[in-house]
């Protein structure tokens, strides 16, 4: 296994609740690589957690934060990395993300919306209809997801556990399509 990416870092992509920390450190177990959630960092770097990094500065500012931190976190190998799900709005973003193997979580609204309707942290659902404003944010977000190497449509039934597994038996598809590239 642990050869597998041959140390390339494998980044999850996807919207909020789609499990990308869950999975996230499984994958890492798995694959004998370190964990990385990128708003965890930006939590530690900046000592604030990232609502009001939100509410104090704004989301453009939070967005370039996010960028210098990924921009830090790709220079390191053997790494999964959680990402948060506007990571790919930035076109900056993606030339780091192209240094490993990205990797969408594909989570439909219905099952997000049942996963965070808790969870009062989430800056961008501060909205009088937050599953409305998953929807539109999926909307605006999905072209951008769709660039990821590895897209992974998940359904209700699965565990975190079998995503994980999932994941790690489509990189060798995923890598002969890269090595076939750069062969050209």
């Amino acid at each position: 296994m642990n050869n597998l990416l041959q140390g390339v870092n494998l980044y999850l992509i996807g919207m909020m609740g789609a499990g990308k920390s869950t999975v996230g450190k499984l994958l890492a177990q798995e694959l004998g690589y370190g964990f990385i959630d990128t708003d965890e960092i930006i939590i530690k770097a900046t000592g604030k957690p990232i609502n009001q990094i939100f509410a104090e500065a704004g989301e453009a500012e939070f967005r370039k934060i996010e960028s210098d931190i990924l921009s830090q976190v790709c220079a390191y190998t053997k790494l999964t990395i959680a990402t948060g799900g506007g990571i790919v709005l930035k076109q900056e973003n993606w030339s780091y993300l192209h240094h490993g193997l990205i990797v969408w979580l594909d989570v439909p609204v219905r099952i997000l919306w049942q996963r965070l309707q808790e969870d009062q942290t989430r800056p961008l659902l501060q909205d009088p209809d937050p599953e409305a404003k998953l929807r539109s944010l999926l909307a605006q977000r999905q072209s951008l997801y769709s660039q990821a190497d590895l897209h992974l449509p998940i359904t209700e039934s699965e565990t975190p556990e079998q995503i994980a597994t999932r994941i790690v038996s489509a990189i060798p598809t995923v890598l002969k399509t890269q090595d076939t590239q750069l062969e050209n």
